[in-house]
């Protein structure tokens, strides 16, 4: 049976848990932004209709869904924002990394421009409560639309710097400073995995063991394999025999898609001449 592990073969990647919360999070962000698109359309429809015009016009109508734009359009973006530190995107795709990240900028834009372009536009409306509404709503547009930015956006390459920085600092007792909750589970398994093969790798020329481990190398022409593998002892081991092998510390080969330490360690000392763990 496989085991429920995360994924960290090639990089850091989401937990089935950070998935979860970032797929929710998603779904009640597209809520707000939909509220927000509707909100609007009933302002057009109400403009169209010539609501607003005259000196007796409800401006505090106006305003009001105005201000209702504002806060289910924010209220979209920090869920949006939230999800992407749950699950971010990966800058291998720039395109598409910018626009998954400044997607509550966007949908910000699309919820406020068209209504304030018709405020402005509309021939019949008062001057004044024209100057009010458009004035208004262009400010909540704009404090909208930067509460949509996302300035520092997470990405799956940043998480997995900061993995296997927490890894280290882990495995050398130094403060956690790099262990974020998103990705201090997957650095505890690096780690772990680390003093697993300390104490399997123990010799008289090694009394603390060591932290090279062995894996199958990618195919050639590929910086990293296309499929998972265990990490091995040593590079005698049988399930090494005629393969092209890797070797380097635990956190090099999770980076090279290496997901964990082999379940055969008995088996492998023996064959790498390791003293069995006491």
């Amino acid at each position: 049976m496989a085991e429920n592990k995360p994924d960290v073969t090639k990089a850091w990647a989401a937990t089935e848990e950070q998935k979860g919360k970032a797929g929710r999070q998603r779904t009640f962000a597209w809520i707000s932004w939909l509220i927000a698109i509707g909100i609007e359309a009933y302002g057009i429809y109400l403009l169209l209709n010539h609501k607003f015009d005259g000196p007796n016009a409800n401006m505090t109508l106006l305003i009001g869904l105005l201000v209702a734009i504002a806060i289910f359009a924010i209220l979209g973006s920090i869920m949006w924002k939230t999800a992407l530190q749950n699950d971010p995107a990966t800058r291998a795709n720039p395109a598409s990394f910018y626009a998954k990240n400044q997607l509550g900028a966007i949908m910000t834009v699309i919820a406020f421009l068209p209504l304030i372009a018709l405020i402005l536009m509309d021939k019949n409306m008062d001057p004044k409560n024209k100057q009010i509404a458009g004035g208004i709503g262009a400010v909540l547009a704009v404090l909208a639309t930067v509460m949509g930015v996302n300035f520092k956006p997470p990405s799956v390459e940043q998480y997995t710097q900061d993995m296997n920085a927490c890894a280290t600092q882990i495995k050398t007792g130094q403060p956690t400073t790099s262990c974020s909750p998103e990705v201090a589970a997957q650095a505890q398994d690096i780690a772990r995995d680390t003093t697993d093969v300390a104490a399997a790798t123990k010799s008289a020329a090694n009394p603390n063991g060591t932290d090279v481990v062995y894996w199958i190398a990618p195919e050639p022409g590929k910086a990293k394999s296309t499929e998972p593998h265990v990490f091995h002892l040593c590079a005698e081991v049988s399930p090494l025999k005629d393969k092209a092998v890797n070797h380097g510390t635990v956190t090099e080969a999770y980076a090279q898609n290496a997901i964990r330490i082999t379940k055969q360690i008995d088996m492998e000392q023996k064959q790498c001449g390791f003293s069995l763990a006491q």
